[in-house]
């Protein structure tokens, strides 16, 4: 029965992210510096307000798009935030998580034939669902721009197949971080075309040393832009499963559609839980945001002494260094520091071919595990310099 099985799904591969993952179970004695998942419990008050909800038997269907109180607790959070206005009652659809607002988003707007403008290295999550939808991805080359999407390199690629843009910014893998200038720019190219933009914002709590800017704010592209976001990251709530996607109206009742069959809502728990979140709560990211960039610059600052190239991330937390001199791929790389010193990073291939020459280092863990990591990471390094002079 197995030739009956969509060949689109059979074309798609499992997340290199999640393969390396499951490959440091075979090394007990491995470290992990892999995964994105904040090593912050979530905020008492907002673990509070779930176990409220439970007690108090709120565990019936809620609004397919969410509960009211909370998509007005998210429209408020953007406003205060961001600048972002956003209706509750029309232009919010409360998801389960980001993943599945980015997922909705794609099967609203692509068909089959279709293009989809994305900037290499990005997030493996992303080419599937394109793919799934029968749209064909186009991936940017930003290796050499600080991994930053460029008006140039974008209007290069846009075609009259181009249906896309996804902004994965602040960035997974990279860190990398748009500035409003560089937003402005992209601004300029897309607002000549009928382009969707999907803004990934979901790192938009974790910046560092300057302000997050959305391209959703600018007058031209409010009616073309889908901004995503969640409280995975800025609240540690990975496993509660809670995002969102703020479109215009006209684009957010097709959306709507589509989350209704397949989800119906959000958990009813969880969404009790982020209406804490994002009003009580709505600065917990703040500790944690130093806490992180505390964290950035002790990473950052082994790998420069280590002599490993490494483009200084301005957000998010994971570092992207290249690992180019060292004469091996980004597989080889990571499995012999796996088998050798007993360290997990993530391959850079795992974020399309233009992450081929990389490693992604996660810094959302301790900084005992970090220096451990960092130690062993140095040792690698040590040897590999050995044995090419040799």
């Amino acid at each position: 029965m197995e030739h009956l099985i969509n060949p689109l799904v059979k074309d798609i591969e499992i997340s290199g992210i999640r393969k390396f993952f499951t490959l440091v179970s075979n090394y007990p004695d491995a470290i992990q510096l892999t995964i994105g998942q904040p090593d912050f419990p979530t905020p008492e008050p907002i673990k509070e307000a779930g176990k409220l909800a439970i007690d108090q038997n709120r565990t019936t269907y809620t609004p397919n798009a969410g509960l009211p109180e909370l998509r007005r607790a998210a429209s408020d959070f953007l406003q205060q935030k961001y600048g972002l206005q956003y209706d509750p009652n029309t232009e919010v659809i409360t998801t389960v998580g980001a993943s599945q607002a980015i997922d909705i988003t794609l099967r609203t707007i692509l068909e089959p034939g279709v293009e989809v403008i994305l900037p290499g290295p990005v997030y493996p999550g992303y080419e599937p669902i394109i793919k799934l939808c029968g749209a064909i991805p186009v991936y940017v080359d930003t290796t050499d721009t600080d991994f930053k999407l460029t008006p140039e390199r974008l209007a290069a690629k846009i075609s009259d197949k181009t249906r896309c843009v996804i902004l994965p910014y602040p960035s997974n893998p990279t860190g990398c971080v748009l500035s409003a200038d560089e937003i402005k720019g992209l601004a300029e190219v897309l607002s000549k075309h009928e382009i969707f933009v999907i803004s990934d914002e979901i790192y938009s709590e974790l910046v560092y040393g300057q302000q997050h800017h959305s391209i959703a704010l600018l007058p031209k592209l409010r009616e073309k832009a889908i901004v995503i976001n969640g409280l995975s990251k800025s609240h540690s709530m990975t496993g509660w499963r809670l995002g969102f996607a703020f479109a215009p109206a006209y684009l957010a009742k097709e959306m709507l559609k589509v989350h209704q069959y397949n989800v119906s809502c959000a958990n009813s728990i969880t969404q009790y839980a982020a209406i804490e979140a994002l009003t009580n709560g709505k600065d917990d990211a703040h500790e944690m945001r130093e806490v992180y960039e505390e964290r950035l610059a002790y990473v950052h600052e082994r790998l420069v002494n280590m002599g490993i190239d490494v483009v200084k991330p301005q957000g998010a937390f994971y570092l992207f260094p290249s690992i180019q001199k060292f004469g091996l791929s980004s597989n080889e790389f990571a499995l012999q520091l796996l088998e050798q010193e007993g360290l997990a990073v993530v391959p850079g291939d795992a974020f399309s071919s233009y992450g081929e020459g990389y490693i992604r280092l996660s810094y959302a863990y301790g900084m005992d595990v970090l220096e451990d990591g960092c130690n062993r990471l140095e040792r690698f390094v040590k040897k590999l310099c050995k044995e090419n002079k040799a």
